[in-house]
């Protein structure tokens, strides 16, 4: 797999994520021509979905990373509202369950990778054994790397068994973020979606920036790539990520299997 965008963080790269914008330069406002072009590509990803699963010899992978608000919900249902639910899953990673601390980090992760014939998205992902332990102090910066280059074989592995793996970032500033948690308090409907942590977490905006930027530089390689996703407009977010996993899954020249029998033959009483 080699993808082409302008968000791509390619191998080794050194990031600062302040230095990115979290608004895409010279992007229209225009709202309607990118909702038509992103239903474009839902249509196209339909159909290339179904190829897939009747095919079953790839997988699609989709991590979704980002800070507080920075819109995974909303991604997910954005994009994926067109791809028929038995060809598609979303797996989530909240503080380890007594169980699963008692195994390595990526034991539970293993277990909700995709089957050939199948997209999964993590919706927050095996990066939060690195990300908040690192941030909190939990673990050493030893063990934080050890850990990234766990990953590093365990997305090589996948990737060998023909798992196509996106990683998205979805990047907004703190400001928008602000506007977003100021958004929520204000809407009844919305309190739900707070909680204590939100407003905890964002006194340590500094620190997640760092552990991300780290991350990105060591993570992001040819068969597992990052790409860090302009996601002040959310808009622009979904048409982004759209667009890359459309050119992903369309260069993989997918072919719907031979039929088991001739159907010429059949006829109907």
């Amino acid at each position: 797999m080699k993808p082409k965008s302008q968000y791509l963080i390619k191998p080794s790269r050194k990031v600062r994520l302040a230095h990115i914008p979290t608004v895409p330069k010279g992007a229209t406002e225009d709202k309607k021509i990118a909702q038509d072009e992103l239903d474009r590509h839902r249509a196209q990803m339909a159909s290339l979905q179904e190829v897939m699963y009747a095919e079953q010899k790839h997988a699609v992978l989709i991590v979704l990373q980002g800070m507080d608000t920075a819109g995974k919900d909303g991604t997910i249902s954005h994009i994926f509202s067109g791809i028929n639910p038995q060809g598609c899953d979303v797996a989530a990673f909240k503080v380890p369950t007594p169980i699963e601390a008692r195994h390595d980090f990526l034991w539970r992760v293993h277990q909700a990778a995709p089957p050939r014939g199948m997209i999964v998205i993590f919706n927050r992902s095996h990066y939060e054994d690195v990300l908040s332990p690192r941030v909190h102090k939990v673990i050493t910066e030893k063990e934080a790397r050890r850990r990234l280059e766990e990953i590093n074989g365990f997305e090589e592995m996948l990737a060998r068994n023909n798992i196509i793996i996106l990683k998205f970032l979805l990047h907004i500033s703190r400001a928008e973020q602000g506007r977003r948690l100021a958004e929520r308090l204000q809407d009844p409907d919305k309190h739900w979606k707070l909680s204590d942590a939100d407003f905890r977490e964002r006194k340590f905006w500094n620190e997640y920036t760092r552990a991300y930027e780290d991350i990105l530089e060591r993570t992001s390689s040819k068969h597992a790539p990052w790409f860090v996703i302009p996601s002040d407009f959310k808009w622009h977010r979904n048409l982004a990520i759209s667009k890359i996993l459309f050119d992903a899954m369309s260069g993989l020249k997918m072919k719907y299997p031979k039929a088991t029998f001739d159907p010429a033959g059949v006829t109907l009483d």
